[in-house]
């Protein structure tokens, strides 16, 4: 997924139902990308009405450069003795090898000449469901007769996912006396993702509510980033979690019996010790963690600071159309913060207005795609994950060739060869066409909709200006934000705006009348519509 593209309007999550297409944090809101360890290559996302996807041919993933580890040189762990029944709870979703981290252990007590009993709970979903497993170790086999851990029993929980450990069905099983916690960070999609393109996943307060639960020396790490660092591969992560919380003296199990259980695996034995003994490394050096983690190429995220926020937009939009549309853009929102200056300190409108007005000016049609495909960030992006003699399909919808409709009434999408990059080099280069008499792509209905929205926008909050309050700003700060729900292209895009409309009229009305009175009789603030 080419991210500028993206618009995050989740249509792509709704056509396929599949939760492989993660959120992306960006310094332009939350777009979209795809899991590419998870991807179960089926395409449905591509049906998604929306010009951001291509499909690699005849390449493959890129493997990293991975950093050598000298297993070693590690010191030995301060294994603790298992002399009694020792509890694991381990949290994860189903594909992504939770189930034989159990199994892996539960053979490493058995070379070790110990009782194990594994139990796990993987609900209808074997791949993308949540899935808790029970590990149950003991010096000898009468003290462990039931797989469940006891209520309150765990000494250990291993959460490679933080909403399954999260849940009143692992929660019951910590003790805020005896349970380690292991965290892993990494933000994975659950599927109310699917059908909410915002949902908020509220990862501090599922943090908040493991922590109530556990000891307070918690550790939290995002596994899944070094796993693909180290590693190359997202899969490694739950075995890196095993090697860090061996090294750190909280399994009861030697590093060598571990190591010896994944080779009778005989699944990816090179790359399963890998991560193990780099779980080990990190444990040992947390230092090395930040390291790695630096050498990531992160996407840019969004600015701190409402200035910079405005010179990040006004930048982008010199580059859209030209510095006097950038100027334009800058003049406006100067005004609106003249205008909330007189009612104090915040900013709530204005930084509104910085985002949604530059949403509206940069508005993707044909140019602003072909732009975005051809000034190189996304060949680097490309470059970065893909190896081989590889050719790029783009998946369009060209409003000016039409290729008739599908059974839904959408227009059919189709797959354009390498060729489309040499045309969209050339279609760049016509922006300043955009809006104009000679714009062929201006005359359609989604066009016009695209610039009157931006007139329209700067008449509606010129008007809320006139008659802006402390009582009303709230509602103004509303009112303007409502362009963020305008996303996606085509029919997407329409759906949408019909239902921002909608919003917007009940809005302006609240903010006409922003006063009401509760019960006792007493006149408070009322609250802008959800």
């Amino acid at each position: 997924i080419n991210p500028l593209v993206c618009e995050g309007c989740g249509d792509c999550s709704v056509q396929s139902n599949c939760i492989s297409i993660e959120p992306l944090e960006t310094e332009f809101g939350r777009k979209r990308k795809i899991n590419q360890s998870s991807c179960n290559k089926d395409f449905s996302c591509v049906e998604g009405f929306c010009p951001s996807f291509v499909t690699v041919h005849g390449g493959e993933l890129k493997k990293p450069e991975l950093p050598e580890l000298d297993a070693s040189s590690l010191p030995a762990p301060k294994t603790p003795k298992l002399d009694n029944v020792y509890n694991i709870a381990i949290t994860g979703v189903g594909g992504t090898g939770v189930l034989t981290i159990g199994a892996i252990l539960g053979m490493a007590a058995h070379l070790e000449d110990k009782a194990a009993l594994m139990l796990d709970v993987a609900g209808l979903a074997q791949k993308g469901g949540a899935v808790l497993s029970h590990v149950r170790l003991a010096p000898t086999p009468d003290l462990v007769t039931a797989p469940q851990i006891v209520t309150g029993e765990a000494d250990l929980l291993l959460a490679a996912d933080t909403v399954v450990a999260s849940a009143q069905s692992s929660v019951s099983l910590f003790s805020p006396e005896n349970t380690n916690a292991i965290l892993n960070t990494h933000l994975n999609p659950v599927s109310n993702f699917i059908f909410d393109r915002d949902y908020d996943f509220r990862e501090e307060a599922v943090v908040g509510d493991i922590r109530k639960h556990v000891r307070n020396d918690i550790t939290q790490v995002d596994f899944t980033k070094l796993a693909e660092s180290v590693c190359g591969d997202a899969i490694a992560t739950n075995i890196m979690m095993i090697g860090y919380a061996c090294q750190k003296g909280m399994i009861p199990l030697p590093p060598e019996a571990i190591e010896r259980a994944i080779e009778l695996n005989a699944v990816a034995v090179p790359a399963n010790k890998r991560a193990f003994n780099w779980g080990r490394k990190f444990a040992n050096d947390p230092n090395e963690i930040e390291s790695v983690l630096d050498k990531l190429r992160q996407v840019p995220k969004e600015p701190d600071t409402l200035e910079e926020i405005i010179n990040k937009r006004a930048e982008f939009l010199k580059d859209y159309q030209d510095a006097k549309y950038a100027q334009s853009y800058r003049d406006f929102v100067s005004k609106v913060e003249i205008a909330e200056t007189k009612l104090g300190k915040s900013r709530d409108l204005t930084n509104a207005v910085a985002r949604n007005l530059f949403k509206l000016m940069s508005y993707k049609d044909e140019y602003e795609v072909a732009r975005l495909y051809t000034n190189g960030e996304f060949e680097k992006q490309i470059s970065d994950t893909f190896d081989g003699d590889f050719k790029i399909n783009y998946h369009l919808a060209p409003p000016i060739i039409g290729f008739g409709k599908k059974p839904n009434g959408r227009p059919r999408k189709k797959a354009f060869g390498p060729w489309m990059m040499k045309a969209f080099k050339q279609l760049a280069k016509y922006k300043h066409l955009r809006g104009g008499k000679f714009d062929v792509f201006g005359y359609s209905a989604e066009r016009k909709m695209e610039r009157a929205l931006i007139e329209d926008y700067k008449t509606t909050v010129e008007n809320l200006l006139g008659k802006l309050s402390e009582n009303n700003r709230q509602f103004a700060s509303a009112i303007a934000r409502l362009p963020d729900e305008i996303r996606g292209f085509g029919p997407v895009k329409e759906a949408a705006f019909i239902k921002a409309q909608a919003k917007k009229k009940d809005l302006l009305q609240q903010f006409e009348k922003p006063v009401s009175q509760n019960k006792s009789g007493r006149t408070t603030e009322a609250e802008p519509a959800e």
